[in-house]
């Protein structure tokens, strides 16, 4: 027979007559119950089989009320010591009360019972009870949940590690170095390098819109835009008008990325410089001097055009550029510190008098020595191309 939810009751008393008289006014209420003659019993009965609540006598000889429930809290198995105890007092005031919620009860009853109160507080643990017992079934499955987005995040961070170069390009006379840095195992930060149909190397940079796995998404059709681009055309503003055009027809300005891009002729120096909606390229010169060349179009995605201006820079023997996402802004900006802005990163590219990588790592040091070891707000990513001496 069970309870009302399926469940039993244990009753706990040494007096045979209060326990029968327990029994059946539990019985009559529609609960099913089993019995324990005194303290050593009612433990036996529990692990036995752990019932859906514990009415429990105060005074009981050998091991009383609270020495049972102490003995209860303590166990190993969590559904024992979480197990609803109802203490049943003969004694009347404060001092009992607490002695009883002191031991571990969840609530008691004052001798000579009263069977309304009684029943309502069997009801209220049951109630608490079940609604615990919800409470652990949904953690399982946000748990799992969060076991199943983990791996999915670290497969969606492996595959977009694939798309990001490992290695610098093979460029004689040149010295290149990125860094990655994504808010969580993935972002909406990609770049890359490509060789284009006049011997040229193509550099680009791009910032999709969000972050998390969605931005990653687009970080990956954003690669795979700027390789059909360089394949179908010859200029940088070609291909950010090819970009522009497949990126915008397929989500409709739902969604946008900026985005960098410079063509660079390893021979002689010249580059070619087009932006849009992005942060301005930086030029560290080996005299000291820094410029910066900003967007002259809008983020791609967003509107139809055919005009991507081209920029056009030429780098000496030493000089320098710097291509990065927005994220290095916001990376000291915790703690009250200023924001970044171009100008102060400039400054961090002076002078330019280390290798690729010892200046990317200067510049990097620098934009997040605020952040005081904390997760940054936006990803991060970046590169710098240098000439040699």
């Amino acid at each position: 027979m069970a309870t009302k939810n399926g469940e039993q009751i244990l009753v706990a008393d040494d007096d045979a007559m209060s326990r029968r008289l327990l029994v059946s006014i539990l019985n009559s209420s529609g609960y099913a119950c089993r019995e324990a003659q005194d303290g050593i019993a009612a433990l036996e009965r529990v692990h036995e089989e752990v019932p859906a609540l514990l009415l429990l006598d105060f005074d009981m000889p050998g091991l009383n009320g609270t020495e049972v429930l102490r003995q209860l809290r303590a166990d190993k198995d969590a559904a024992i010591a979480q197990l609803p105890a109802i203490m049943l007092t003969g004694h009347g005031g404060e001092e009992s009360e607490v002695r009883c919620l002191e031991a571990g009860a969840d609530d008691f009853v004052t001798k000579p019972i009263n069977q309304a109160v009684l029943r309502a507080r069997i009801e209220t643990q049951l109630r608490l009870r079940s609604m615990r017992r919800q409470l652990e079934i949904q953690n399982d499955e946000l748990e799992a949940w969060r076991t199943n987005l983990e791996r999915d995040l670290e497969a969606a961070r492996l595959t977009q590690q694939s798309l990001i170069p490992q290695k610098a390009p093979p460029l004689e006379g040149w010295d290149v170095a990125a860094v990655y840095r994504p808010v969580i195992q993935v972002g909406g930060d990609i770049y890359g390098w490509l060789r284009m149909a006049d011997g040229r190397t193509l550099f680009w940079i791009a910032d999709a819109t969000g972050h998390g796995a969605s931005a990653a998404l687009l970080t990956t059709l954003a690669k795979l835009l700027f390789q059909h681009g360089s394949v179908e055309h010859t200029t940088p503003a070609t291909i950010m008008r090819a970009v522009n055009n497949d990126f915008r027809s397929i989500f409709g300005a739902r969604s946008f990325m900026t985005a960098m891009c410079v063509a660079l002729d390893p021979a002689s120096g010249r580059a070619t410089v087009v932006g849009a909606g992005h942060p301005p390229l930086l030029v560290a010169r080996r005299a000291g001097a820094t410029e910066a060349f900003g967007s002259s179009a809008p983020p791609l995605g967003l509107v139809e055009r055919s005009d991507f201006p081209e920029t056009h820079v030429d780098l000496e023997r030493g000089d320098a550029f710097l291509l990065y996402t927005d994220g290095l802004y916001g990376a000291i900006e915790q703690n009250d510190a200023p924001r970044l802005t171009p100008e102060k990163l400039a400054a961090m590219l002076e002078p330019a008098g280390l290798n690729a990588q010892a200046l990317l790592s200067r510049v990097i040091a620098q934009a997040t020595s605020g952040n005081s070891g904390k997760p940054l707000p936006d990803d991060v990513a970046a590169m710098v191309v240098k000439r040699s001496e």
